[in-house]
């Protein structure tokens, strides 16, 4: 779960149990008010409030502070059931990466299907591959992405500094995958332009990253457009990342 992830949860509990303490204090004015039972026709009743006010006593805040982390726990178990093995359908190279894009989804709460498509269209899982325009590693990240002493090629430097801009670019483009993948390639600013002024390469692009991400989260066997995506190219740079790993 990431920290905003946590710190909502908290706000959320929060919220709840300041509301329950408002009831509380409401009852306890009742309480003073009226009494304590109720007696008609010679019997006694317990005020609807009363157990209320018993139950509402337990709304301390190191309760709900306990039931917030038990929550997060919770949370955290269910997203790591979910983990598994990607979709067959991913190149050798990029499923030799399955454990840490994993680990990458799970600890900077991006989409695991979305981060394995993104590795399969940049580099294949081929960690040092650097493109002409100079961005680097598995997920083909900028230069100016990095701090000065970071080592770009770095796997996991790389992956947190590309699952960073993908969460941007998800969270800019109001969590529309295609959008965010156009943003990964294109910049931010194409999430502000019609899809006919992007460039050629930023709509393949979208087109590729929709069509494995759809693939690969509805559990498919085959991707077809992967197909495509390989014959249009990403062949070769499958047998380079191959050819890396072996080594």
């Amino acid at each position: 779960m990431t920290r905003r992830s946590k710190q909502l949860l908290k706000r959320q509990f929060r919220i709840i149990r300041d509301q329950l303490l408002r009831l509380l204090r409401l009852c306890r004015r009742q309480l003073r008010r009226g009494p304590l039972l109720i007696k008609r026709n010679q019997v006694f009743y317990i005020p609807l409030w009363l157990p209320v006010v018993l139950a509402l006593a337990l709304a301390t805040v190191p309760f709900w502070d306990d039931v917030a982390g038990l929550a997060e726990r919770g949370i955290i178990l269910i997203q790591r059931g979910n983990q598994g093995q990607l979709a067959t359908f991913f190149a050798p190279s990029v499923q030799h990466w399955s454990g840490k894009i994993n680990d990458w989804a799970y600890q900077y709460g991006v989409d695991r299907d979305l981060l394995a498509t993104v590795m399969q269209i940049e580099s294949c899982g081929h960690p040092t591959v650097v493109s002409g325009a100079g961005a680097r590693g598995l997920f083909q990240v900028m230069p100016f992405h990095f701090s000065a002493d970071e080592d770009m090629l770095d796997p996991d430097t790389n992956a947190r500094r590309g699952a960073t801009f993908l969460n941007y670019c998800f969270g800019a483009s109001d969590s529309v995958i295609g959008l965010a993948l156009a943003c990964y390639n294109g910049g931010p600013g194409a999430i502000r332009q019609p899809r006919e002024r992007w460039s050629r390469e930023t709509q393949n692009y979208y087109r590729w990253g929709v069509g494995i991400y759809s693939d690969a989260a509805a559990g498919s066997a085959r991707s077809e457009t992967l197909d495509l995506w390989l014959e249009a190219g990403g062949s070769r740079l499958c047998q380079s990342a191959r050819r890396e790993l072996a080594k």
